[in-house]
């Protein structure tokens, strides 16, 4: 990878899929890959230098999506990694701080995600 930065926000991302998989886990939801990235499906002989080839997960209750967690491809300029709930207008933006990741100057930490998804279980289950 050619800038530092992109190095960190992918190594982010994959510290991020594994909260997201093992947040899913202790609370019995799923955790689904959504898709690979372009350049890894279509790189035919070549090597892939990313650490993951996933871009996209869900977490799903009784199969349905509940949040959809991606990341940009290394094709885009300004890159960062989304996070939306199914079923509503609540989104988050995150990109790659020096020490993980960010949420505008704030943190994002895997009790920020704790919190966000135990809001979001809180609104499936009023439903």
């Amino acid at each position: 990878m050619a800038h530092a930065q992109d190095e960190r926000l992918y190594t982010q991302w994959v510290e991020l899929l594994g909260w997201l998989e093992a947040e899913a886990s202790a609370r019995g939801l799923g955790f689904e890959k959504v898709a690979d990235f372009p350049d890894y499906i279509y790189r035919m002989e070549r090597p892939y230098d990313l650490p993951t080839t996933v871009m996209s997960v869900a977490l799903t209750v009784g199969g349905q999506p509940l949040l959809l967690a991606a990341v940009s491809p290394r094709h885009v300029d300004l890159k960062g990694i989304s996070l939306r709930l199914m079923g509503g207008s609540k989104h988050w933006h995150l990109h790659a701080g020096e020490r993980g990741l960010l949420e505008g100057q704030r943190p994002f930490t895997r009790e920020r995600l704790a919190v966000l998804l135990n809001g979001a279980l809180r609104g499936v289950a009023a439903v």
